[in-house]
């Protein structure tokens, strides 16, 4: 594999004013061949391949196709090219069928008209072939993001596809689902379909790709066959540092109880769900995607209606109708999905971070400009959030240093109980290790924290507790001396009348 260079792109230069994000960078692919790239936030492969998918145009350098110069000015182009590229962040119509988002732009057309039963059987071929849960009619709405994630595989490769791109495609998938990704890429290997795999997960890159380029800063500085590749090596490559530890992970002083769930239910996700969270303690909870935890959590917050059952803070019994009453009450839930539900990308950091706030800056009929700077130097310090000033747009930063503007705008209002929806989605093994500092900082100081996370070793690793679900329902609960990630895969899979 990778004899054919199906794809070049050589000398690759790309600066926006005066912030040059890549400079001289190649990258080639092979018929066949899978090839990550990997990288901090911010060390510029976001911007190679918008620069590969029409998105943006490159300063300087060229992009070959089987030895053939392309000017890949559109997305259309890139398409017209066999170019598809799966976004990290979903871009469906949350109010189409997963037919119609497979064929958008490409609708499948009976006398003129467009036929909607033909896409759904085009559609659910493709679903079938690759054995997944999912029926061509359902609308995107309907679905979890781990299961929306799915949906963008199957509308990339639906297409004849030459280059596939996927960016963090397994973000939001279950292992069992991640296998049958692999499976998917197999598939295309055989098919000489050539792949970049961009991913913070270094064992799925060692599982699966050929070779692995590292990009620091803008610049190539690795490019290694993955059977020769060394993991710490690739870490010193993308850091430019040593990582002596991803985790931190102190001894912390775990008080009385905060927050106690008792037979909580929804009509839909989820039923009779008891459990409890205490102060100073990481809580956290593993599943499979569709498991419910999510959706259990956003009722606690008070974005779900419940069906029954009750919840109570500090032992007393509370009624969560809206968000804005847990918030009230000391409970914040920083969202998996930070940029539709935790960020409002087109307005700055300063914005953004006095969000939930904002009230505590109100002076009469007018806001405290002094205290609300002073928050947020506090945070970008704290937890070393790259801005170039506050007034930068949140849009224009890193995943991680947009996780850490989430997290800045909920506890600037000093919350008791604070729910972190795998709040490490997406981002860095450099920016991960910060996050988990900033964890474990605040169960030091008696916050209680639940953990919602699909990375088993971020449960082992950062966690006192652990609750699994499965369809719906806690099938286990361990405490850390039973930790393994067999248990944990085991309740994960076990419906709750097996137990």
């Amino acid at each position: 594999m990778g004899e054919t260079k199906l794809l070049e792109m050589s000398n690759i230069t790309k600066a926006f004013a005066s912030n040059v994000v890549l400079n001289g960078v190649n990258l080639s692919v092979g018929e066949g061949e899978v090839v990550a790239i990997l990288g901090e936030n911010g060390a510029g492969k976001s911007t190679l391949i918008k620069i590969l998918g029409g998105i943006y145009k490159a300063d300087s350098g060229e992009i070959r196709i089987d030895g053939e110069v392309k000017n890949i000015s559109s997305s259309a182009v890139a398409g017209a090219n066999g170019i598809r590229i799966i976004h990290q962040e979903i871009i469906l119509v949350p109010e189409r069928t997963i037919a119609a988002n497979v064929f958008l732009g490409r609708e499948l057309r009976t006398g003129g008209l467009v036929d909607e039963r033909k896409m759904e059987r085009e559609t659910q071929k493709v679903i079938d072939d690759l054995h997944l849960n999912l029926r061509a009619d359902q609308l995107v709405s309907e679905l979890s993001i781990g299961m929306q994630q799915l949906v963008e595989i199957v509308k990339a490769i639906s297409a004849d596809a030459r280059i596939v791109v996927m960016d963090e495609p397994t973000s939001s998938l279950s292992e069992s689902e991640v296998q049958t990704l692999f499976g998917i890429i197999r598939l295309l290997q055989e098919k000489k379909v050539g792949i970049i795999y961009i991913s913070h997960r270094l064992e799925e890159l060692f599982a699966i790709t050929d070779r692995i380029v590292v990009l620091r800063d803008g610049k190539m500085v690795g490019d290694v066959k993955t059977k020769e590749a060394d993991r710490d090596e690739l870490i010193h490559l993308m850091v430019g540092r040593e990582l002596s530890s991803y985790y931190t992970r102190n001894k912390h002083e775990i008080r009385g109880v905060s927050l106690e769930v008792k037979h909580l239910k929804h009509e839909k996700y989820f039923s009779d769900v008891s459990f409890y969270a205490r102060y100073g303690e990481i809580v956290g909870f593993a599943g499979l995607v569709g498991a419910g935890r999510t959706e259990l959590m956003k009722t606690i917050f008070g974005a779900f209606p419940k069906a029954g059952g009750e919840v109570f803070l500090d032992g007393e019994k509370i009624s969560i109708r809206h968000p804005q009453d847990a918030i009230d009450r000391g409970i914040v839930y920083v969202s998996e999905d930070r940029r539709s539900e935790g960020l409002i990308l087109k307005n700055d950091v300063q914005f953004n971070m006095g969000l939930v706030c904002l009230s505590d800056f109100i002076k009469g009929v007018g806001v405290n400009q002094t205290a609300w700077d002073k928050m947020v130097e506090e945070y970008r310090q704290k937890f070393h959030i790259k801005i170039t000033s506050p007034q930068q747009l949140t849009g224009n930063l890193s995943g991680g240093n947009q996780q850490k503007v989430v997290l800045s705008k909920w506890l600037a209002k000093n919350p008791k109980v604070i729910i972190l929806d795998e709040p490490t989605r997406g981002i860095d093994v450099g920016a991960k290790a910060e996050i988990y500092a900033i964890i474990d900082d605040l169960a030091s100081k008696g916050v209680s924290i639940i953990m919602i996370s699909s990375e088993l070793p971020e449960i082992i690793n950062m966690c006192n507790r652990c609750y699994v679900m499965c369809e719906g329902k806690i099938t286990g609960e361990l405490n850390e001396e039973e930790f393994t990630q067999e248990a944990m895969m085991t309740y994960a899979t076990r419906r709750e009348e097996e137990k």
